[in-house]
C-alpha cells in the first residue's frame, strides 16, 4: 500500500519533522501494509486501549493515568475529525508531539519494531 504519510501529518502539524514521520512509519512496520491496520478506529474501545497500552505506555514510556491518556487520544481524534479515516502514522505522530516524545523517532537509530 503506497501512502504519503508525511502529507497527512502535515495537514495537522505544519512544522512536522520528516525524520520523525519516517521513524513512526518504520515503528508501525507491517501494520501499514494493509488499509484496515493502517488506520486507527478511535470509536473502538479495544483500539483505544491498544493505542494507550502499546504506543503511549510501552513505546513513549508514559505513566499518566489511563483516563488522561485516553483523553489525549480522543483529543487527537477531535483534531482529525475532518478525516473519516485516521491514519495510524498521523495519530501516533500527533500523540508523540503532544507529549514531547518525537525525538524517540527522529534520532540516529529510529525504531524498527512493530507497535
Amino acid at each position: 500500500m503506497a501512502e504519503n504519510w508525511a502529507a497527512d501529518v502535515w495537514k495537522y502539524s505544519s512544522n512536522a519533522d520528516p525524520s520523525a514521520i519516517a521513524g513512526i512509519a518504520r515503528y508501525c512496520g507491517i501494520s501499514l501494509q494493509k488499509r484496515d491496520s493502517s488506520l486507527v478506529a478511535l470509536s473502538d474501545k479495544e483500539e483505544l486501549a491498544r493505542v494507550r497500552e502499546n504506543f503511549l505506555k510501552k513505546k513513549l514510556g508514559l505513566t499518566d493515568a489511563d483516563v488522561d491518556l485516553d483523553k489525549a487520544i480522543i483529543s487527537v481524534g477531535e483534531t482529525m475529525k475532518g478525516d473519516r479515516a485516521k491514519n495510524r502514522v498521523t495519530v501516533y505522530y500527533l500523540l508523540a508531539e503532544r507529549f514531547g516524545k518525537l525525538s524517540l523517532f527522529s534520532g540516529p537509530n529510529p525504531p524498527s519494531e512493530k507497535g
